[in-house]
């Protein structure tokens, strides 16, 4: 008992103060050659996710447009005060989708990851001190020992791994550019389709206002025995299909609406007007070989995959390299309780004899295999794609010259059976029917030429142009 108060006694006279004074010394080191970061909370609370969800101001817009730079996205003169086009939504989208906020935060990670792959690793500094503290302790000093190490293994993949995190980030950037191309074409085709339904809305209204004011015509006409039942019973079957197209298209249109909206991060009840008119005017369609000529440069998704390759390829070139069993080289000052002091020169290496690094490699390999498959399957979608949409659209265009002729045609029945109703030589029944058939053409029309668009928006998406000729003209009545 007394033997061990004895040695505690020493080790605090001795040890501690050395320990101390070392201690002090390392963090004294660590603090003059490294900078720390400092902690910010950032607080999940309704305060912090209500100012994130708020719309940008509508009169800050023009300003971002202005400073808005995108490979695929063409500049517009943004201007509310005429209504919002089809090209001012999409770009109001790139600016507000808080989707696209998400994806922009790839952005920082991959920077991040770029930046921790340039810092090499820390030498290591080590201090040992030996102190005598029983048997033949006289004439002995208190021994200690230096080192300075460095993983040299860490050297010889550092470019590699650089070059990988470099090529990441730019994969990174076309990826999150190639959403936003996809993000602001579904803007402009919710742009598209909610002037169709306007339209149709517009067309079914005029209808049915015009079947009330003849229902109202026909039952004095009635009251004084000028027409039968059988006329006012097929007016006003007229109007009550009318009617329920109308119920059905608001429907759409409200969903739609939403559906803009939530494209462009506005609020649900926001209502931003439409302007006036706009068009994907179209002519002849582009063939299939001006849309897939060079797209391999256009699509970001393809050139992003591209970099996300290149980007492989170092990886596996540092597990290769990586497959140099690990050295460490260390110098050395020390000197013993006898007070001998050595300099010295250590090597680590591993023995190379479980692990050779060769799942790593089996990996690298197997990820770039399945980069490159994905490359060429999506560069094959793509192409596919496009010869699709492009038959798609040239039979809905047929279609349209079809439908377009048939109202013509109906328009002018409708006209001769109006005039044989009013001398007596047609019934009302015939009439209507006609009618009928003229206002479910014009609604197929405006259908048509929503799935026109349709099928224009996802050829500009899968051949990463614009389509500057060949698109239907779409007035907002």
């Amino acid at each position: 008992m007394q033997h061990g108060k004895k040695c505690l006694d020493f080790y605090l006279r001795n040890l501690y103060p050395w320990a101390d004074y070392m201690l002090g010394l390392l963090l004294s080191l660590i603090l003059t050659f490294t900078g720390c970061a400092t902690y910010h909370p950032m607080p999940l609370d309704k305060a912090a996710v209500d100012k994130a969800l708020a719309p940008p101001a509508l009169e800050s817009i023009p300003i971002k447009a202005q400073e808005l730079h995108h490979p695929l996205l063409r500049s517009v003169n943004f201007d509310l005060r005429d209504g919002l086009s089809p090209d001012e939504a999409a770009i109001l989208a790139v600016i507000a989708n808080p989707q696209l906020r998400v994806a922009r935060d790839r952005k920082g990670l991959a920077q991040a990851q770029l930046l921790q792959a340039g810092i090499l690793p820390n030498p290591q500094i080590t201090y040992s001190l030996d102190v005598p503290m029983a048997g033949a302790t006289q004439g002995t000093v208190k021994g200690y020992g230096l080192g300075l190490n460095y993983d040299i293994v860490a050297l010889l993949t550092h470019a590699a791994r650089v070059d990988a995190a470099a090529h990441r980030a730019v994969s990174v950037d076309l990826e999150v550019a190639w959403q936003e191309w996809q993000v602001a074409q579904g803007a402009r085709l919710h742009v598209f389709r909610l002037a169709i339904l306007n339209r149709q809305l517009a067309v079914a209204r005029e209808e049915e206002k015009a079947l009330q004011e003849n229902v109202s015509t026909l039952k004095r006409a009635l009251s004084q025995g000028y027409v039968t039942i059988i006329s006012l019973s097929a007016a006003q079957a007229t109007l009550q299909k009318v009617h329920t197209q109308i119920l059905t298209i608001a429907q759409k249109q409200k969903e739609e609406r939403l559906a803009l909206n939530e494209a462009l991060g506005l609020p649900p009840g926001q209502q931003v007007p439409l302007a006036a008119s706009f068009g994907l005017s179209f002519g002849p369609l582009p063939t299939l070989k001006e849309l897939t000529r060079g797209i391999e440069e256009r699509r970001l998704d393809l050139l992003a995959l591209k970099m996300g390759y290149q980007s492989q390829e170092e990886r596996l070139r540092a597990a290769i390299i990586a497959q140099i069993p690990k050295i460490n080289i260390g110098f050395s000052h020390a000197s013993d309780t006898t007070h001998v002091i050595t300099t010295g020169f250590a090597v680590a290496i591993d023995l190379p004899v479980f692990d050779r690094n060769q799942g790593n490699v089996a990996i690298a390999r197997a990820t770039r295999q399945q980069l490159f498959d994905e490359y060429t399957s999506r560069l094959f979608t793509a192409r596919a794609d496009i010869a699709r949409l492009l038959t798609d659209m040239s039979s809905i265009q047929q279609q349209i010259k079809s439908v377009e002729e048939s109202i013509a045609t109906q328009k002018n029945l409708v006209q001769v059976y109006h005039r044989a109703l009013l001398e007596g030589n047609a019934d009302a029944l015939t009439y209507y029917n006609a009618r009928d058939q003229l206002i479910s053409q014009t609604l197929d029309l405006l259908t048509l030429q929503r799935n026109l668009a349709d099928q224009a928006v996802a050829l500009e998406i899968a051949g990463a142009t614009y389509l500057d000729k060949g698109e239907p003209k779409v007035v907002q009545k």
